[in-house]
């Protein structure tokens, strides 16, 4: 996600359709923010959401994630027609990995179809807080629910983030939610190895360490990954920004990617035994020459029983309009060459042509999100028979400046 900060010295504006394709991008503080507060609700319909009223929110004790590994509780909101409703038994999402040993596997898909909610989750104004977006999801299904976390923006294009759980995804609209300081685009998994939570989030690369993923006061005080901005990135942002951090492991390795607004992404590595300790020099594992084609809020999962991984970029550019979209590819390994797989706006993972909604869409956009995973551990896993993602999305018709655009959250479901 692109976004800008009271300290911005640098701005770059590239601009597309108004409000969508015209961004700010920045050189960020470097301070680490902590987090207090709490929140809203929303009930979700095809129109485009407002909010009213706040609410504040209880959470319960959490024990050690391993005890969740036989699992009884629900998964993903079922691949149905309708796309959002009750927990599919046929999985269970509060296991912390899925190995893929068991069950079918329906391989690397080799296109994409989606049926969209409605913004089914939007932001929510207190006294204290003017909120404009909610935006940038990051879930994990555990504790027998779905724990989101999500960036805001308020009427001051001050950013900062929420939390909210539900059991069921007809009541994410009306979820409370819990404001929080800073936490910014985040991402949350399991690292099983510490049996410890981890939140990566920005600015500059965070993250906070918890036991209990509910309790969202529990996140420990910010550190970073390097000590400051890797020189490749300063030699290749130009104008953009250093954004948008992704860990993902597999047996041996984790693995940091980000992004620069500028066209490129990098990937650096450090051993299983090592993480969050002792990331090497990044490298530029993708790059294009029109900046807005490889952006940024890149996701990276491993496709059940494939042997394959999945990455995903956000991108923007003639072809979309200017419309946010993401492209794909895959790769044998994290460390391997990505290979295109449906990386156009005519032919993506998922843009405006191939989303379909009930009765006007309410979104042109299709942009920074989170795949519903099969578990919640570092590998990161996806069940390609059962895809889910939740994203931001909004009015075709909002005119505002980029850090006040009124992002809203809908729910994709695949029916291919």
């Amino acid at each position: 996600m692109n976004r800008t900060t009271p300290t911005m010295l640098t701005v770059l504006l590239l601009c597309g359709m108004v409000g969508s394709a015209c961004r700010s991008t920045k050189k960020t503080s470097g301070a680490l923010a902590g987090q207090a507060g709490q929140g809203a609700l929303f009930a979700g319909s095809s129109a485009l959401a407002g909010g009213t009223g706040g609410a504040g929110l209880g959470t319960a004790g959490v024990g050690d994630p391993q005890v969740a590994l036989a699992g009884t509780g629900g998964a993903a909101g079922g691949r149905s027609d309708a796309g959002v409703g009750s927990a599919d038994a046929g999985s269970d999402a509060n296991s912390t990995h899925d190995s893929g040993s068991g069950g079918p596997s329906c391989g690397v898909p080799t296109s994409f179809k989606w049926s969209s909610t409605g913004p089914i989750i939007a932001p929510k104004s207190d006294p204290t807080h003017n909120l404009t977006s909610i935006k940038d999801p990051t879930l994990v299904f555990f504790n027998n629910q779905w724990n989101v976390y999500a960036s805001t923006t308020d009427a001051n294009g001050a950013y900062n983030s929420v939390y909210l759980n539900f059991t069921d995804w007809s009541a994410a609209g009306s979820a409370p939610q819990q404001y929080l300081q800073g936490g910014v685009a985040p991402q949350v998994f399991y690292f099983a190895p510490q049996k410890l939570w981890y939140r990566v989030y920005e600015w500059p690369d965070v993250y906070s360490t918890s036991s209990d993923p509910t309790n969202p006061t529990s996140w420990s005080a910010g550190k970073t990954f390097y000590a400051s901005e890797p020189a490749i990135v300063a030699q290749n942002k130009g104008n953009g920004g250093w954004i948008d951090f992704w860990v993902i492991c597999d047996e041996a390795n984790c693995y940091l990617f980000f992004s620069d607004d500028n066209g490129h992404l990098y990937r650096a590595k450090t051993t299983v035994d090592n993480f969050p300790n002792g990331f090497d020099t990044p490298v530029i594992a993708l790059s294009d020459p029109s900046a807005g084609r490889l952006f940024e809020a890149c996701n990276v999962y491993s496709m059940k029983g494939t042997g394959q991984y999945l990455l995903l970029v956000e991108a923007f550019d003639s072809g979309s309009g200017g419309r946010r979209y993401f492209r794909s590819w895959t790769a044998p390994s994290l460390d391997g060459t990505w290979t295109p797989l449906q990386a156009e706006y005519s032919t993506p993972f998922a843009s405006a042509t191939n989303v379909s909604f009930t009765g006007s869409p309410w979104t042109q956009d299709i942009s920074h999100g989170e795949m519903l995973r099969s578990g919640y551990d570092q590998k990161l896993e996806v069940d390609t028979c059962h895809l889910q993602y939740l994203y931001q999305g909004k009015d075709p018709n909002a005119s505002n400046g980029y850090n006040t655009l009124p992002w809203r959250l809908g729910l994709l479901t695949q029916t291919n």
